[in-house]
């Protein structure tokens, strides 16, 4: 099974930091709002004054007749801020500079949907990444050293086998998760986070995002752009491996990407809180 180092590096220290971030946030929402009321002047006219002529909205102050104002930017709730108001969950496209983060949508953001240009587009930026040819450099040096397909051989041509097949994988994968099926089933492949809450809410978000994500209308759906789409990438590969135990080879492949995928979005649920308290929106 393939891992990601940077990410178990990111969820050590995302435990590291739920105490002092709880605390914090406990310490934040304890803080009372001030309020403040005013006493209606005894010669203002009443509300309800029929002297009081009530003006008509023109139609330009109509939210509807404006589509400005029907954007999804401007529906987007009002980020929220910590203590030194700093905005809270605000993503950016990549992780510790390498990882690269371009599904992450910030919290309390309401995008437009994608296109299917855009979605594949998307698909292209995670598959031909700098970072993809790295990273997939290191799967194909751990499976060679587990020997997880023998028939590859070790040496510089055994990792060049092990190398090729596991670039397609992930490219394969990219594509169908991300573009492919979520055209078919008109789904929104971003992983939009929830920003709020305790580590194990939002621990448990993050995972739940494997079957529950969006459709372009902003409704939640089963995700079958993850589950449906990894299967059919994991099922692909088998043009291209050796012969073998096809069923249990695909179901592995299944597993490992929908696996490494959970491990991406709990990353990057708690990235913009690590970002903020260790390198103080640096990166």
């Amino acid at each position: 099974m393939r891992s990601r180092p940077i990410l178990l590096i990111i969820l050590f220290l995302i435990c590291a930091l739920v105490t002092s971030h709880a605390q914090a946030a406990q310490a934040t929402n304890a803080v009372p709002l001030p309020s403040f009321s005013q006493q209606p002047s005894a010669s203002a006219p009443s509300p309800t004054s029929p002297s009081q002529n009530p003006v008509s909205p023109k139609p330009s102050d109509d939210p509807k007749n404006d589509p400005a104002k029907t954007s999804s930017n401007i529906e987007s709730p009002k980020p929220k801020v910590d203590e030194n108001g700093n905005p809270i969950g605000v993503q950016t496209k990549r992780i510790l500079w390498i990882y690269p983060n371009f599904r992450s949508v910030s919290a309390s953001t309401y995008l437009p949907p994608q296109s299917f240009k855009e979605k594949f587009w998307l698909a292209t930026q995670d598959s031909f990444d700098y970072s993809a040819f790295i990273y997939e450099g290191i799967v194909a040096g751990i499976s060679m050293s587990q020997k997880s397909e023998p028939s590859f051989g070790q040496g510089a041509s055994g990792y060049g086998l092990y190398y090729g097949h596991t670039f397609a994988d992930g490219t394969i994968e990219n594509y169908m998760v991300e573009a492919f099926v979520p055209a078919a089933t008109k789904e929104d492949p971003r992983y939009y986070t929830l920003g709020h809450g305790g580590f194990f809410k939002r621990t448990g978000y993050a995972v739940s995002r494997l079957l529950i994500t969006r459709t372009d209308a902003g409704h939640n759906t089963f995700n079958f752009s993850e589950v449906v789409g990894a299967g059919a990438a994991a099922g692909i590969g088998n043009a291209y491996y050796p012969p073998g135990n096809m069923w249990v080879k695909t179901y592995q492949r299944w597993g490992s990407q929908i696996i490494q995928d959970g491990i991406s979005f709990v990353a990057k649920e708690f990235w913009p809180d690590i970002n903020r308290a260790v390198f103080h929106n640096r990166y």
